[in-house]
């Protein structure tokens, strides 16, 4: 175990002055992305569909390619139980084997999000797409707003991603990592279009509300790693530093 975090934090950790830019960064899109939230929800509650959702939905539905279908159901399967379980489960016993404890309780944190996204369909209460305006590949039981897939991709795999932008070195390892995440965040929302078992506008608000959840776990994480884990060696940061700058933006 030892040797694990002395190669992680030699090899691969970036310096705590890069890693706290890439976080400003990073979270200033996530909260940015979040402001229209509320409104779609509330709109969401009681308008079934838009124009706009049975004009994306068909013509998502009028490409027939092979591979297109394959990567379409591929991408969705990875959201539903169990596979969805095990491979979170999978990141995180990783995260704490590396050393990264602190990141991997953030990170179970922003997998939460999908006990909101639960809640929130309950009470914006929208109907899923109906067979008789598009074709639905498998009917499902809950209701639509917002899309679970896509809201805990957003969450748990944009939280991932930035622990990979944040705390590892440049190189083409990471440059993959982050490039096969942004791709399974990205499809995810047209996998569950494809399917007929989301709505456009269920998917974009899912989008948004993971980005909300995203910014609330990175501030959670940031605020979190000066106060706990103060014995973790592998991306520690200055104590000291850190708490003086976060009193500065207090003020």
């Amino acid at each position: 175990m030892t040797h694990i975090h002395e190669k992680l934090d030699a090899a691969a950790i970036a310096s705590q002055p890069a890693r706290h830019r890439r976080a400003g960064v990073f979270q200033a899109y996530v909260l940015t992305a979040s402001v229209a939230f509320i409104a779609l929800a509330v709109t969401a509650h009681f308008v079934p569909y838009f124009p706009v959702d049975l004009t994306v939905t068909r013509a998502l539905q009028s490409y027939h390619g092979g591979v297109f279908d394959s990567v379409m159901r591929w991408v969705s399967w990875l959201g539903f139980e169990p596979q969805d379980f095990e491979l979170g489960a999978g990141v995180l016993l990783v995260l704490v084997a590396a050393g990264l404890r602190w990141e991997a309780v953030a990170a179970l944190f922003a997998g939460s999000a999908s006990v909101m996204g639960a809640a929130i369909k309950l009470l914006v209460y929208r109907p899923r797409p109906s067979a008789s305006l598009v074709h639905v590949f498998q009917e499902l039981p809950s209701t639509g707003f917002p899309s679970g897939h896509v809201l805990t991709a957003t969450a748990f795999g944009g939280f991932l991603g930035f622990l990979a932008y944040t705390l590892l070195k440049r190189s083409r390892a990471r440059t993959v990592l982050l490039t096969a995440i942004l791709f399974g965040i990205a499809l995810m929302g047209p996998s569950r279009i494809y399917l007929g078992q989301h709505w456009y506008s269920d998917v974009m608000g899912a989008y948004v509300l993971g980005s909300l959840w995203l910014a609330l776990s990175i501030k959670l994480y940031r605020r979190g790693k000066i106060t706990f884990f103060r014995d973790q060696t592998v991306a520690a940061v200055d104590q000291e530093g850190s708490a003086k700058a976060l009193a500065s933006r207090g003020r």
